[in-house]
């Protein structure tokens, strides 16, 4: 299972062509709930999905002999990819009908299902549309609680809300990989609390080379190849001067 810390030279969001790309391609996919009349707010949507993915690493279905445990390392051992799509109404209700995770945020909802293959969707979950998860933020998020996990994102992408969801995913399990036992277990415990933001410019640089998880993009939807779209700011990860 390749739920080891993962080098920040080896990491599997990278663009570059490698042996994971030579093992079978699955995918985690999320559906986040987008009602006509109830849209959630973006930011609460990216925090909900990086909870969720933590939640379904750290659910014991998905470790040792668990029900999900085989495709959690055949997903993991292969190139990491996340599907984010979009539900309402009855399509929301026969989601829900399925094996996964509801995690609920202030007004996000997002569940998440064991890994699949890439070409092996549900059809409950196959028709779901990608496109449409554009959302707002009624108003400007606060700032982060002292000590609390941030997920900073690269404030010159564009990127949209489901693509974001999917790329805080990605920030939030290099974060999980990263942390010695005691230090997830922990956060576990706590629910896994966390925020998401938007870094200004000159703190992006500074994180950037800051030796914290830091997730290039693949590049096979809407960004460039290799772009740097999300750094993973847990306070147990943060190196210290000199080290």
């Amino acid at each position: 299972m390749n739920s080891e810390p993962t080098p920040a030279g080896d990491s599997p969001f990278r663009s570059a062509s490698e042996a994971r790309d030579s093992a079978p391609q699955f995918v985690l996919p999320l559906v986040v709930r987008i009602e006509r009349s109830a849209p959630p707010a973006r930011t609460d949507a990216l925090e909900t999905s990086a909870r969720a993915v933590l939640v379904i690493l750290g659910d014991e279905r998905s470790v040792g002999e668990g029900e999900w445990a085989q495709a959690v390392r055949d997903w993991q051992d292969a190139r990491i990819r996340k599907v984010v799509r979009r539900a309402r109404g009855a399509e929301w209700r026969r989601a829900q009908e399925l094996p996964g995770i509801t995690v609920t945020g202030k007004s996000a909802e997002v569940r998440v299902f064991p890994p699949v293959p890439l070409d092996g969707w549900p059809k409950e979950l196959a028709k779901l549309q990608v496109s449409g998860t554009d959302l707002d933020d009624p108003e400007p998020p606060v700032a982060p609680g002292p000590g609390e996990p941030v997920l900073w994102v690269n404030p010159d992408l564009d990127m949209s809300a489901g693509k974001a969801m999917a790329q805080t995913g990605h920030a939030a399990q290099l974060a999980w990989w990263e942390l010695p036992d005691a230090e997830r277990d922990a956060w576990r415990a706590a629910g896994f609390p966390l925020a998401v933001r938007t870094a200004d410019p000159a703190r992006w640089r500074a994180l950037t080379e800051s030796g914290l998880p830091l997730v290039r993009d693949a590049g096979f939807t809407e960004i460039a190849p290799g772009s740097c779209t999300v750094v993973a700011d847990h306070p147990a990860l943060r190196r210290t001067p000199g080290a």
